[in-house]
C-alpha cells in the first residue's frame, strides 16, 4: 500500500493539533475561570476570551468534519486488535460529539444572560435570548457535563497514543505532523 495513504492528509493533520492545543488549553482556562470572582473587573474579558476561543474550536471541528467527510481517513493500523479498533471509532466519535456539543451549549447558555458574546473583543453577538436563568443554568450545566466529558475523552485519547507510541506499532507516527 501506498505509505501516503497509510498517515491522515497533512490538512487532517494540522487540523487535529490545531484542535488538540485550544482545547486542552480551552479546559484549563475554563478551570481557571472557576477560580476568577463573579463581577471582578477582569473576568468579563477573560469569559469572553474563553467563549471566543470555544467558538473558534466549533467552526474548526466542523471544517475538520467537512475535511474527513470528503478525505477518508486511512485504514486501520495493521496489527490491532478489533476491540481497539471499535474503541478507537467509539472514542474519535465521542470526541466529536462533546467538541461539538460543549461549545454549543456555552454559546446558548451565554444567549440566556444579558451578556451576549464579544468574539475576540471585536464582534458584539448580542443575546438572542431572554435573560432566563433557568434555561441559563440548564445550557450551563450542558456545556460543564460536555467539557467534564471530553476532558475525560481526551485523556483517553492521550493515555492511548502513549500507548501506541510506546510499542512503535505506527498508530502514533500516522497523526505526526512532520516525519
Amino acid at each position: 500500500m501506498n505509505q501516503a495513504r497509510l498517515r491522515y492528509t497533512s490538512v487532517a493533520i494540522a487540523l487535529h493539533w490545531v484542535i488538540a492545543v485550544l482545547v486542552l488549553g480551552q479546559i484549563f482556562f475554563g478551570w481557571y475561570l472557576g477560580d476568577v470572582p463573579r463581577g471582578s473587573a477582569a473576568r468579563g474579558g477573560l469569559v469572553n476570551l474563553h467563549k471566543s476561543i470555544g467558538l473558534t474550536i466549533w467552526l474548526l471541528v466542523w471544517i475538520r468534519l467537512g475535511w474527513r467527510w470528503r478525505h477518508a481517513p486511512p485504514p486501520p493500523a495493521a496489527g490491532l486488535p478489533g476491540w481497539q479498533q471499535t474503541a478507537a471509532t467509539f472514542v474519535h466519535w465521542a470526541l466529536y460529539a462533546c467538541l461539538l456539543l460543549a461549545p454549543l451549549a456555552g454559546y446558548i447558555a451565554s444567549n440566556f444572560s444579558k451578556y451576549g458574546v464579544t468574539v475576540y473583543g471585536v464582534l458584539r453577538l448580542p443575546p438572542w435570548g431572554r435573560d432566563d436563568k433557568a434555561m441559563y443554568d440548564l445550557f450551563r450545566g450542558i456545556h460543564g457535563y460536555a467539557a467534564w466529558t471530553l476532558a475525560a475523552l481526551a485523556t483517553l485519547h492521550i493515555a492511548a497514543a502513549i500507548y501506541h507510541a510506546a510499542r512503535r506499532d505506527g498508530v502514533v507516527g500516522r497523526m505526526l505532523p512532520l516525519r
